[in-house]
């Protein structure tokens, strides 16, 4: 009997994770490559990279990286510092660490699913919760900074994010204004900096999701279908937990409109948990008309994934490890 296959249209890291887990559950992957910009700096957090690695069965995935060992922090106060443990990264960096797991060796076979890393979607409205628009720009730091402390810092139009990505290499993320009008506001990034880089083109970091997330033959995966704000740094990690879930819902051979709707009332849980957290960033980053904006968004995002959840029945199904099982049978 030939194996069953999965398209995957798109990828980045929610797609090649999602075809190593169902590759190792016995599926063949047809892969779709979608081109879109790629992310410049990624901060994976100790706790996400060690998600990642236990995912792809990796535990040397980049053990070379670049280190962040301490944050400090000036959020509607004085700057706090306290030790931190991540690598940075880029996306690319991930991807060819990642990639090949996207190979595809099913081109012949009809697939029984398609995962969407990438636009378009079956159901392509899009519930946004604000726009904040953000810039990044390398920057060259003087000579006293300190390349393994990352610095986060509110300001009267929106906060910065400097983060040092390797020994001579710094990215300088700004959200909500462009980065000049941002750093003249700024105590503690601004003068750490020597000289500021062409910034990239703007894009968009407001928490959103798909107003419809899964299909009984599709589900819909990744920072295209489902978005984190960066200021919790979790949207890697984010990614890897969708990309569990999917191979798992799709891996399950349950009732697929009930494992189509377990999926999303699963993701949107997470992102309302994300928006609740977040929240409370933006309530206390300052009380500008720009912060009281984003608090006002944030509140509609939080209203609109409760309202989601109250339609949905209770959850039918359960991870253990990256298989799904009917939660009857775990007790």
């Amino acid at each position: 009997m030939p194996r069953q296959s999965v398209l995957i249209r798109g990828g980045g890291l929610a797609g090649a994770c999602a075809a190593y887990l169902l590759r190792g559950a016995g599926f063949a992957i047809a892969h779709e490559p979608v081109r879109r910009s790629p992310v410049p700096v990624i901060m994976l957090s100790d706790a996400a990279l060690g998600l990642i690695r236990d995912a792809f069965g990796r535990d040397d995935l980049f053990a070379d990286a670049h280190r962040i060992a301490r944050r400090v922090v000036r959020w509607g106060g004085d700057a706090l510092s306290m030790p931190h443990g991540a690598v940075v990264v880029s996306e690319d960096d991930l991807i060819t660490a990642l990639g090949e797991e996207l190979a595809g060796d099913a081109d012949a076979l009809a697939p029984v699913a398609t995962l969407h890393c990438a636009l378009p979607f079956p159901d392509g409205e899009l519930m946004r919760f604000g726009q904040r628009r953000a810039m990044a720009a390398r920057v060259m730091l003087r000579a006293e900074a300190d390349h393994a402390t990352c610095h986060i810092e509110a300001v009267a139009q929106g906060w910065l994010f400097l983060i040092p990505s390797g020994p001579a290499q710094c990215w300088l993320l700004g959200v909500g204004a462009p980065l000049e009008r941002l750093l003249e506001g700024s105590l503690l990034i601004a003068p750490l900096i020597a000289g500021l880089g062409e910034s990239s083109p703007g894009f968009e970091t407001a928490p959103r999701q798909l107003a419809r997330l899964a299909g009984p033959d599709w589900l819909a995966c990744g920072m295209s279908a489902i978005a984190f704000d960066p200021i919790c740094g979790d949207g890697s990690a984010q990614s890897v937990r969708e990309a569990i879930l999917a191979a798992a819902v799709i891996a399950h051979r349950g009732n697929r409109q009930a494992l189509a709707t377990h999926y999303h009332s699963m993701l949107t849980a997470s992102l309302r948990r994300h928006i609740q957290i977040s929240g409370q960033f933006y309530a206390t980053g300052g009380d500008t008309p720009w912060w009281r904006e984003q608090v006002a968004a944030l509140a509609q995002g939080y209203a609109w994934t409760t309202a989601q959840l109250a339609h949905m029945p209770e959850p039918r199904y359960l991870l253990r490890g990256f298989q799904l099982i009917e939660r009857e049978a775990a007790t």
